[in-house]
């Protein structure tokens, strides 16, 4: 290859096991890697700043084109941990709901289970940095990556909804987060190594873990227990039935 693929991957602990291989040299002079959160990863593919990215599948009808180059993403069969609903009340008793300004997938995925699973009608408001302190009687938030996976062991919220787990009991399926999508065909030897530089992480978890640790936060348990990086065929029925919900 002449000219090397621009790819965003998000800056999450949840990313790093994908990203390993990329980040240890194993696609060197294959890949310029860009790390940002979610919805900004997500407007770069949009606007042809990168070639490929994790992003939100929420975004995938926004594309002109998009071609799915690997067999790994990040997603969950129940609880994901990382993408909650964090509240001082009740579900039922919220009335205004912040939303993360990271999040593209998390914020729809949210929309239809607020409307067909705890099926209230709270204020939805984007929120900005530093919203997480609003959190307050009837005000709740929407968290996602590793600010909610430390929220998770504060004892400040009385209340918190994984929306991995409402998913789950709402349709019985996995739920898929992210992709790694590229807007242009790839060369299939790029697809191949880059797909082969996914597993790597994977193949060497102990590393990841040692190399990442944080404060409160038990990364075996979150990348062996909830994070699922394989895409299944669940997973692909699951991702089709969220697109059709995210258009109606």
């Amino acid at each position: 290859m002449t000219q090397k693929i621009k790819v965003g991957a998000v800056s999450y602990l949840n990313t790093k096991p994908l990203i390993y291989g990329i980040e240890t040299g194993m696609m060197k002079g294959m890949v310029d890697l860009v790390i940002d959160y979610p919805a900004a990863i997500a407007k770069q593919l949009l606007s042809n700043e990168i070639d490929a990215g994790l992003v939100p599948v929420a975004i995938l009808p926004e594309l002109k084109e998009y071609h799915i180059i690997s067999d790994y993403g990040v997603a969950c069969d129940g609880e994901v941990a990382s993408v909650c609903l964090f509240s001082d009340v009740p579900i039922e008793e919220i009335k205004t709901i912040l939303l993360d300004y990271q999040s593209r997938t998390s914020v729809e995925l949210l929309k239809i289970l607020l409307k067909e699973y705890w099926k209230i009608s709270p204020v939805l408001i984007p929120a900005s940095e530093g919203y997480e302190k609003e959190i307050t009687t009837t005000t709740a938030a929407l968290i996602i990556g590793d600010r909610a996976l430390k929220l998770q062991n504060s004892a400040g919220n009385k209340y918190i909804y994984d929306l991995g787990l409402a998913w789950k009991q709402l349709t019985g399926l996995p739920f898929v987060f992210a992709m790694w999508v590229s807007n242009k065909k790839l060369p299939d030897e790029f697809v191949q190594a880059f797909n082969k530089a996914n597993q790597v992480g994977l193949d060497n978890l102990d590393e990841v873990i040692h190399q990442n640790r944080t404060e409160g936060v038990d990364l075996l348990s979150y990348y062996t227990r909830f994070i699922k990086f394989r895409l299944n065929e669940k997973m692909i029925a699951a991702k089709s039935l969220f697109l059709d919900r995210l258009n109606k």
